[in-house]
């Protein structure tokens, strides 16, 4: 039997399709390469170390995801900018951990140029200056990177839901792995905390919506020149 072919791109794949088995923690390229038959020196010649895996990763994710979201955004820049968060976010949660392999890393092409030129030229032709058109967009991606970092630390992991026809039928429960019971008895004296814990460790998805709604309003009224002009005029 002749040697397995391994290239960049199959790598990649192999290592995304792992994370969802064993964790960011989990992986590694001695890991990897037993997952693709072949020995941990072989994987050298295409990666020096992990974080250069983990680039091709996140480069492989963003490819994925533009594909996805491939054509013209929306004339109205709030709703483009949500839904281009939106599709992060749905995105980053097909992968455990995904959110960490994403975020700090460096892409390997060009191929995020695209899609960011076009969501930036929405910005613009919507009003903003390139400068602040590139601080909205980066606002609203911290967030988001930040927000799901959060929910997924939380769980639970994608290797463990449905998919298909089966999560289409059977929708899983958000995630509540906090037992709010205990930690209300741990803060009892602290009424304000224990209401938080419903809306911090539950309900994500409206959660998720009612804090990016927060930012888009917030960029509109202090890096959009029509914000920007009312708060300096006052009220």
């Amino acid at each position: 039997m002749g040697a397995t072919k391994i290239d960049r791109a199959r790598v990649a794949d192999t290592a995304l399709r792992l994370l969802n088995e064993v964790g960011l923690e989990g992986l590694t390229l001695r890991a990897i390469a037993r997952e693709l038959d072949v020995k941990a020196p072989a994987l050298y010649w295409h990666f020096k170390d992990k974080q250069a895996l983990l680039d091709e990763m996140a480069t492989e994710m963003l490819r994925r995801m533009a594909a996805e979201t491939a054509g013209p955004a929306p004339e109205d820049w709030r709703r483009g900018l949500a839904d281009a968060m939106s599709a992060l976010r749905s995105h980053l949660l097909r992968y455990r951990d995904g959110a960490k392999v994403y975020s700090g890393t460096h892409y390997t092409d060009t191929s995020y140029a695209e899609p960011m030129e076009r969501h930036l030229r929405m910005l613009v032709d919507g009003g903003f200056t390139p400068g602040t058109a590139a601080r909205a967009w980066f606002t609203a991606y911290s967030y988001t990177i930040g927000y799901v970092i959060e929910e997924q630390a939380m769980g639970p992991d994608p290797s463990a839901l449905p998919s298909g026809a089966e999560a289409a039928a059977n929708p899983p429960a958000d995630p509540a792995p906090y037992d709010l019971g205990a930690r209300a008895t741990r803060l009892a004296g602290h009424p304000l905390a224990v209401a938080a814990g419903e809306e911090l460790f539950t309900r994500h998805d409206p959660g998720f919506r009612a804090g990016l709604a927060a930012v888009v309003e917030g960029i509109a009224a202090t890096l959009h020149p029509d914000g920007a002009k009312r708060g300096e005029s006052g009220p």
